[in-house]
């Protein structure tokens, strides 16, 4: 069941454990658009978990892009850090001739959000690349909103500064690429310390985001990850599970790895799929 119910695709409730169903790349479902403003406005009034990832500009502000260079997804050509905001202006996105969301234009589209509602502004470059100024800009746009963002990176030291100057904010990492190469070398005992490192750092992150793949074959192993993690007071994010064929609902694999996951109690599964998935999920578990 969800938490709302004219609102499907928000959460699951499950032996008494919420796990919210949270949008990747602002796509309620995977025929939406990839970011949308307007998905993104209907989460906002729903309450919905929502990612976007962000992309660096030359001038130090962001643009909402999953990919290093504008060809794949968008109408423009070249590398996205060596661009300005005067540059982006008349780019639009793949199809449906939509400007690009840039992160001027976030902090006005977040006044609208639902006090539930949770928005992840995943960093898809490093601190190298963003440096002070694009920190800078950050806090210049997000130091006075009241909606509920979080600010998320695979590189701890952008986490660190993000903490610094925009403490009011909530702060994810993702160690999944890392702990993967320390599973290969040192083994899952490995694993666990260096997770446990990452927890008590200085990032002091609010979610940890782990491929849920990762999760089950460390579960397999004697080693739940969901657990140690909310042991710490961390929440986890189990990202991506979207289904292969939504208006089928489960597959019989799909459904084994869902129960499985959910099993594990995670605070958040990301997916491309969430209202097919809560359907899904009610249908099976209604049988």
């Amino acid at each position: 069941m969800t938490k709302l119910l004219d609102a499907q695709g928000l959460e699951i409730l499950h032996e008494g454990h919420r796990t919210r169903l949270k949008w990747h790349r602002l796509r309620k479902r995977f025929a939406d658009p990839l970011f949308s403003a307007e998905v993104m406005a209907e989460g906002f009034a729903a309450g919905a978990s929502m990612e976007l990832d962000l992309r660096v500009r030359a001038d130090g502000g962001f643009v909402v892009l999953h990919d290093e260079d504008l060809e794949g997804e968008t109408t423009g050509h070249g590398p996205i850090a060596e661009k300005r905001l005067s540059d982006l202006r008349d780019i639009r996105m793949q199809g449906g001739d939509r400007p690009l969301i840039l992160s001027e234009d976030l902090a006005a589209m977040l006044q609208a959000a639902h006090p539930a509602a949770l928005l992840q502004f995943d960093m898809k470059d490093d601190y190298e690349a963003i440096g002070a100024q694009g920190i800078a800009h950050l806090a210049a746009h997000f130091q006075e909103i009241a909606a509920s963002v979080i600010v998320s990176a695979g590189s701890l030291d952008l986490i660190v500064a993000v903490k610094e100057k925009l403490p009011h904010l909530l702060r994810g990492i993702d160690p999944t690429d890392k702990l993967y190469g320390i599973r290969k070398a040192g083994g899952w005992k490995a694993v666990e310390i260096e997770l446990r490192a990452d927890l008590r750092g200085p990032t002091e992150p609010d979610t940890v985001y782990l491929h849920w793949p990762l999760i089950l074959d460390a579960a397999n192993e004697g080693l739940d990850m969901i657990a140690l993690c909310q042991d710490e007071g961390k929440r986890v994010d189990a990202w991506t599970f979207t289904l292969k064929h939504p208006e089928v609902g489960f597959s019989e694999p799909e459904w084994r790895n869902f129960q499985a996951l959910m099993a594990l109690k995670p605070d958040q599964i990301t997916t491309d799929e969430a209202p097919a998935t809560d359907r899904a999920w009610s249908r099976r578990m209604a049988c």
